[in-house]
């Protein structure tokens, strides 16, 4: 079995954007300095996602509540959005799979070809090493090259 795995393309990804309607972040912080809550604050304002958080050492993100684990979520999510450490990713997929989500998507740094395999052997879509975020923002016309919406949309060159 060949050891490489390659993310869906574009057009997939944007297929999967536009089915997705509720998004779990297992390992959302309520810390503002991190990644995870600077998507979370873009996700809330910016999609028309349900977004749930799950980390066991908080209670509220953002003013919602937070979920132990996966299994406590009042709903399934169509998709599980992953800030964890790479050695932490295999219990986290085994419970993506008890709950029946329907894609994983692993946040940047995160790259695990036998997991990816793993999960779509089991019928989820996969997207690793991206951010939601990002992706997100790249097909609904808010990205800046520094990955943030500036409100600013031209065509016009800017003055020299």
């Amino acid at each position: 079995m060949s050891t490489e795995w390659v993310n869906p393309p574009p057009s997939a990804r944007l297929a999967l954007l536009r089915r997705t309607h509720t998004v779990a972040m297992v390992g959302a912080s309520p810390n503002p300095a991190r990644a995870s809550n600077f998507v979370a604050t873009y996700l809330l304002a910016s999609t028309k996602f349900d977004v749930y958080f799950v980390n066991p050492n908080a209670t509220e993100i953002l003013g919602h509540p937070v979920y132990k684990t996966l299994t406590e979520l009042p709903v399934v999510p169509d998709m599980v959005d992953t800030f964890r450490r790479l050695e932490d990713l295999p219990a986290v997929l085994d419970e993506v799979l008890a709950v029946g989500a329907k894609s994983w998507w692993l946040q940047f740094g995160l790259w695990a070809p036998e997991l990816a395999r793993r999960a779509e052997a089991a019928g989820l879509t996969v997207v690793m090493d991206r951010c939601l975020k990002i992706e997100h923002a790249r097909f609904h016309g808010g990205l800046h090259l520094a990955g943030f919406d500036t409100g600013v949309i031209s065509s016009r060159r800017a003055a020299r």
